[in-house]
């Protein structure tokens, strides 16, 4: 069985990185969340995210990848934002392309 290298989700994005590379890409990602951010509506800016604290350490002494994972996981999903006519969720700017074509469903 082949094992596949350990990789981390960013807490932005929700992307998954590996273990040496998160470290650069967490800084570009939070730059670019912010100048998506500042383009947005008003009404639809949100709160810079904040990096998750997961303390949980296993017995050998490592950090629990499974637990730091999810935590970073549930903080990206956290950035999406609903639609007010079909209640999908999509990152503001998409969800600006989103409401172009989403209509009420006609009601019979």
């Amino acid at each position: 069985m082949i094992r596949r290298p350990p990789t981390i989700v960013c807490y932005i994005c929700g992307r998954e990185y590996g273990t040496k590379s998160i470290s650069i890409h967490e800084p570009q990602c939070l730059k670019k969340w912010h100048n998506e951010n500042n383009l947005l509506p008003k009404e639809l800016r949100r709160p810079e995210p904040k990096k998750p604290e997961v303390r949980t350490i296993t017995a050998k002494g490592f950090y629990d990848l499974d637990a730091l994972n999810e935590a970073a996981w549930t903080s990206a999903q956290s950035q999406l934002v609903p639609c007010n006519v079909c209640g999908r969720t999509f990152l503001p700017d998409r969800l600006i392309v989103h409401q172009r074509s989403c209509k009420p469903k006609a009601s019979k």
